[in-house]
């Protein structure tokens, strides 16, 4: 794959400006860093600090936007996940970035070094890329955003083509907001995603599926690119024998109905104690009929993204109803809406393990119950996985939930709930293996996005020089 200039890259007229407009925005920011390599503290508190003000005054166009690209979105979830939480990411950054940037010493053996200090320093790594997926089109754009700027960086978004009005709107609130030469977004279609990730950048975040992953890790390593791959995958919930119950199970329903289940920590299926199937669907179809009945017919439920995706989910669903699976829908009338795109939560008892929904990421609002006999027995059905995002434990012993989590792999856990561990500014998020590599939230974002520097300071009299020749007396 050969790396070209934006302006020499052959494509056809809709994406060919802004991949013309990228080319240029890269020079811009990499002269720009070369000007200030090491931003100060107080540059990047006053570009992190511009985040929060620019999510609350957009509020209401946000919401509008989404609505606009998935046909339906409920504006509590809009405030609550795509404003809010860049906003607590933010404020975390500017609560903790002195100690972030603080020189972390390394011990010397005295000696030899004398009094010399050895230590890290965090350094920016310089221009960094981050390709946003189109489930959250704001959170995902700019949360990332805030360790990228934290650790110093310039940054260039590309939001995705299935979110025009959202990816319009981002372009317009950060050019509003920042400089294009510290931040700016480019937008446009295939030829542009496609042309995206063969920059030299220094540093390229991808969230999405493991296949586009494996397309933007090659075209990165054309030139040693380092990647962030956030990628989802097959998430479970384990209810251990006697966890079954009210409160557990309606939580998981609620974050499974979270963006209609397009979110790449949602709960892909869950493992139910073969005694405990049937109490497990009367909850559900109890807590959708009292607290969301018609729920597909109401604001609360987000619409599928495109045409294309809810064929997808409906296919899944017939495959599994001529295999004879048992369909349990939650509302008397199951079909979708496909002028607003909105599909009810349906249940799946018992798929056969070769059926589409049981082999690739169901992101929508189908729940596969799996019943097992012995614990064991649902440990290797999980294993026997990739490993996804995370793993959900319900337990009524935290031992005995957390022996799950240390005969598991996943980028995160969650004991007594779902996807929480994606949703807390302090703690790393990432994936494992197929769901991906790297961290972003918090202290570790910033490492994510920083080079740890090596520095030594050496002391005017050490015996440092015995690593050089001469070794010895001829």
């Amino acid at each position: 794959m050969s790396i070209l200039p934006a302006e020499t890259i052959v494509r056809d007229d809709a994406d060919l400006a802004a991949i013309q407009r990228l080319g240029r925005a890269f020079a811009a920011q990499r002269a720009a860093f070369a000007l200030q390599p090491y931003p100060s503290a107080a540059v990047r508190r006053r570009r992190i600090a511009a985040i929060p003000p620019m999510m609350e005054r957009h509020r209401a166009r946000i919401a509008e936007a989404l609505a606009a690209d998935f046909g339906s979105h409920p504006v509590g979830a809009s405030d609550v996940i795509e404003v809010s939480g860049p906003i607590a990411r933010a404020q975390h950054a500017l609560d903790n970035l002195d100690r972030w940037m603080s020189e972390e010493p390394r011990q010397l053996d005295g000696a030899l070094y004398g009094d010399g200090k050895a230590y890290v320093r965090p350094a920016p790594k310089g221009v960094v890329g981050n390709i946003v997926p189109w489930n959250f089109p704001f959170d995902i754009a700019v949360g990332p955003l805030v360790d990228m700027l934290a650790a110093g960086n310039n940054v260039i978004i590309k939001p995705s083509d299935y979110t025009p009005a959202s990816a319009t709107l981002l372009a317009e609130m950060i050019a509003e907001t920042f400089d294009p030469t510290e931040v700016d977004v480019a937008v446009g279609g295939l030829q542009l995603a496609q042309a995206f990730p063969e920059l030299p950048w220094d540093h390229l975040l991808y969230t999405g599926s493991p296949g586009i992953g494996r397309k933007v890790m090659s075209a990165a390593a054309e030139n040693l690119t380092p990647v962030t791959l956030e990628l989802g995958g097959k998430c479970p919930a384990l209810f251990l024998p006697g966890a079954v119950d009210t409160q557990g199970v309606e939580q998981l329903i609620g974050v499974k109905l979270i963006k209609n289940g397009q979110m790449c920590i949602s709960i892909d299926y869950c493992l139910v104690p073969e005694d405990d199937v049937e109490a497990f669907v009367k909850i559900v179809a109890d807590y959708m009929a009292r607290e969301l009945p018609g729920y597909s017919q109401t604001s609360n439920c987000t619409g599928i993204i495109s045409e294309r995706h809810l064929d997808r989910l409906r296919g899944m669903l017939e495959e599994a109803r001529l295999a004879g699976a048992r369909i349990v829908p939650t509302e008397s009338e199951a079909e979708p809406d496909y002028v607003r795109r909105r599909m009810p939560l349906t249940l799946v008892v018992d798929p056969p393990a070769d059926l589409r929904l049981m082999r690739e990421e169901v992101f929508g609002p189908i729940l596969a119950i799996l019943p097992y006999r012995t614990v064991d027995a649902a440990l290797e059905h999980i294993n026997r996985g990739s490993h996804p995002l995370g793993v959900y434990v319900y337990a009524r012993d935290t031992k005995a939930a957390l022996q799950v989590l240390d005969r598991t792999r996943s980028g995160g856990g969650v004991i007594n709930g779902c996807a929480l561990h994606g949703a807390i500014p302090s703690l790393g998020f990432g994936g494992v293996g197929e769901s991906g590599m790297g961290r972003h939230h918090g202290v570790d974002g910033f490492r994510e996005f920083s080079n740890p520097r090596g520095i030594v300071l050496r002391a005017r009299k050490d015996n440092a020089q015995v690593f050089c020749p001469p070794y010895a007396v001829e």
